[in-house]
């Protein structure tokens, strides 16, 4: 019978990891909010990188349309609870994982805990579940945990890191008195403020914030998992720039750019003014 050994499984991140280095991620914890969408893809690759505890959420279970993107999507998977799937995934990565799971999502109610010992929050909650993205960002301020949220963008990946004493999310992002069309239409822009993946597009009617619904690629996923991880990397070992907030990156590998961002005032910025009224009159056509 194969027997696991942690050292053995993780060796050859040794070289652009130190032993030492390796022995510290192993005893880092992570929570993830949201398996579905990118979020499997940063459970896989963190994984892969031998972190050694996660706290993970998610109360969806597996459907057909996840199927173009989402790492734990499959027939045989169709149907079972996304927490509950990925926590076997990762369990077959490393049988040594400490694993917390909140299989009913992340909750006002369960938000201490779900952030209880954790290094850092890495954020892929659905992009329309504003509200308790909001409680996340601002507990996680309050208690010092650095905060990453990488959206897939098309064919590419914008990404913001949030540190502890820095611009918060809500001091870049402004979501108060906006509805909820507008407050989508603020974190896509804030996230994305070049949006340079509307050049692409080739459907406007595939996007309808009311109903929910965004266009998506598999490409984008991995993308955002591989910018996203990488930085968990630096801010866990403590080497490596780290851009934060106010700036951010857009890397479109459709379009071959990569875009850097400076928002200073987050969306209070007068280009992002621009863009807020450039989007929302974009979709105010297709409707």
């Amino acid at each position: 019978m194969n027997r696991f050994d942690y050292h053995q499984a993780f060796s050859r991140n040794i070289g652009w990891v130190t032993r030492e280095e390796q022995e510290t991620l192993r005893h880092k914890r992570v929570a993830i909010g949201g398996l579905g969408g990118v979020g499997g893809s940063h459970l896989i690759v963190l994984s892969r990188l031998g972190i050694g505890a996660f706290n993970i959420a998610d109360l969806d279970d597996f459907d057909l349309p996840n199927f173009n993107r989402q790492y734990g999507a499959s027939m045989a998977t169709w149907g079972r609870p996304k927490a509950e799937v990925m926590e076997g995934v990762i369990r077959d990565i490393n049988p040594e994982l400490d694993i917390r799971r909140f299989p009913q999502g992340i909750s006002l109610e369960n938000l201490d805990d779900f952030l209880d010992g954790v290094d850092i929050y890495v954020d892929s909650l659905d992009i329309f579940a504003l509200d308790i993205r909001r409680a996340v960002f601002a507990r996680c301020y309050e208690k010092g945990i650095p905060t990453i949220t990488a959206a897939p963008m098309g064919m590419g990946t914008a990404f913001l890191v949030f540190m502890p004493g820095g611009m918060s999310f809500e001091e870049y992002f402004c979501l108060d008195g906006y509805s909820f069309e507008d407050q989508i239409i603020k974190f896509v822009i804030g996230v994305s403020p070049s949006v340079q993946q509307r050049k692409y597009l080739v459907d406007r009617s595939s996007v309808n914030f009311l109903q929910k619904k965004v266009p998506s690629t598999a490409m984008g996923i991995e993308i955002a998992a591989g910018v996203a991880c990488t930085n968990v990397l630096k801010l866990l070992l403590g080497r490596g720039e780290v851009v934060t907030a106010p700036r951010g990156l857009h890397f479109d590998a459709y379009r071959n750019r990569l875009i850097r961002t400076w928002r200073p005032f987050g969306n209070r910025h007068p280009l992002q003014r621009f863009m807020f009224w450039y989007v929302k009159r974009l979709l105010a056509q297709v409707k």
